[in-house]
């Protein structure tokens, strides 16, 4: 009841109402442009061969990949295939590198000035990604054997293939990925929440209608007729439970904290001596790396995998060994659990800077009770981070297997069982808490109830 109360008076507030409006006009737009199908291109032949490919491959793979992150654009090639992605994958590189290389690292500690630069860096590196992955694709639509894809006999997914139709492609995409980082900025800044994060939700969640007639037909039959029912309702019960089981889970790994306790000196407005003492608390994320392990491990398999099993030799040790990182598998499933821990450990290594934070601490005037600051304040965070990645690594990779398994084991449609876990459900979740903790604050602000009965709602960043 508190929940369609808080809803119902998120439209109460002229500001918060407009934002809402505001954010469902520009994600319209977007899932507008990704409906577009590009020219030149015969959306009906390549959806012969992507539902070809994904029927001998029942457990996803990486056109599946594909289809969930761009909301569907894969089945019609539409422009806005690219989708917000280039944009994204252009943060995580300059992220990585403002570790490591020392000017980037100087523009992230400039503050607002160096923010604005190494965010124009962004966009053009975005830039340079678009081009480079629209020329990939519009040469891969043209020759798509070479993918492993084979054509249907006397068809052609490109009606007019050459240098003419990859500048087309290449120009139709990169406009398109552009103007979906401009709604994306203008979502964030007139909108509400974080508007990349937002398309992504929306795109992934855009294939629910889908997974909801293949559950339909799974457990009710096709048009109703229960004869052709797959499933048992006994079956359908358990997964609704194990769905809500999973959900909780989710929720409590996106949200789980680890609060160390700092205490502070108060000193007078001059200056002065000090006065008094406050403490004050240091949430350190469980789940800190996000969906980040996910998307990187996915890739680094399947992508490699494609490659030797259409380049090497039938029967051959490379494409034995290829075939056996076929999704589904287990020495994919082991491979990908390797990977996500690798990865997990990896991000918080090159992201939480144990040395600084200390630093900080000690130039506050802060401290953590019982540990001396300086050196061994760096420590102690190290090998707590340390532990606190290790348990969320552990959820991480426990939901990235659990709609592998569900396919694997029980057979479940990979539609249905794609948003039981894996990236799916993380982004999901996460940015659903997000976009709700921003509306109940401006509720709370106005002195309208929020959306919980006690207590407020917290982001994935807030304690």
């Amino acid at each position: 009841m508190s929940m369609s109360k808080g809803f119902a008076n998120a439209f109460r507030i002229p500001e918060l109402r407009k934002k809402i409006f505001v954010t469902l006009g520009l994600v319209f737009v977007c899932r507008l442009v990704s409906q577009i199908p590009t020219p030149g291109v015969d959306w009906t032949v390549l959806g012969e061969i992507i539902a070809d490919f994904k029927n001998a491959n029942a457990q996803g793979g990486i056109l599946d990949w594909f289809d969930v992150f761009t909301g569907g654009a894969l089945g019609q090639c539409a422009i806005g295939f690219l989708s917000i992605w280039p944009y994204i994958s252009a943060q995580i590189v300059i992220q990585l590198l403002s570790s490591v290389v020392p000017a980037l690292e100087k523009l992230k500690k400039e503050g607002e000035t160096g923010r604005q630069q190494l965010a124009q860096i962004t966009r053009y590196l975005t830039i340079v990604l678009c081009v480079v992955q629209a020329w990939g694709i519009a040469s891969a639509l043209s020759h798509p054997e070479v993918l492993g894809l084979p054509l249907p006999a006397g068809k052609a997914i490109v009606l007019n293939p050459g240098i003419g139709f990859n500048i087309m492609t290449v120009i139709g995409m990169t406009t398109a990925s552009l103007f979906i980082m401009w709604i994306a900025d203008q979502i964030t800044t007139f909108g509400i929440g974080n508007g990349a994060s937002l398309i992504i939700m929306i795109n992934i969640t855009s294939r629910l209608p889908q997974a909801l007639f293949s559950a339909w037909e799974r457990y009710f039959g096709v048009k109703g007729d229960t004869a052709t029912a797959q499933g048992t309702y006994a079956e359908l019960g358990l997964l609704i439970l194990f769905f809500l089981l999973v959900v909780m889970g989710t929720v409590m790994l996106v949200q789980g904290v680890r609060k160390v306790t700092i205490h502070s000196t108060r000193r007078s407005v001059g200056g002065g001596s000090t006065f008094g003492m406050q403490q004050t608390f240091m949430p350190l994320r469980v789940n800190y790396t996000g969906v980040m392990p996910i998307i990187f491990a996915q890739p680094i398999i399947q992508i490699p995998s494609a490659l030797l099993l259409k380049f090497t030799k039938s029967g051959s040790l490379l494409n034995r060994f290829a075939q056996e990182f076929s999704s589904g598998s287990a020495t994919y499933l082991v491979v990908y659990a390797v990977l996500i821990m690798f990865f997990t450990f990896f991000w918080v290594a090159t992201q939480f800077n144990a040395i600084e934070i200390s630093e900080n601490l000690k130039k506050d005037g802060s401290y953590l009770p019982g540990i001396r600051p300086g050196k061994a304040t760096a420590e102690y965070l190290d090998s707590l981070m340390t532990k606190i990645t290790l348990i969320g690594g552990t959820g991480l990779l426990l939901v990235a297997l659990i709609p592998m398994l569900l396919s694997g084991v029980i057979k479940v449609p990979w539609t249905i069982a794609s948003f039981f876990g894996g990236t799916s459900l993380l982004i999901i979740v996460g940015v659903a808490l997000d976009t709700l903790r921003i509306m109940e604050s401006h509720l709370l602000v106005r002195k309208y109830d929020g959306f919980l009965s006690h207590g407020s709602l917290r982001g994935r960043s807030g304690v």
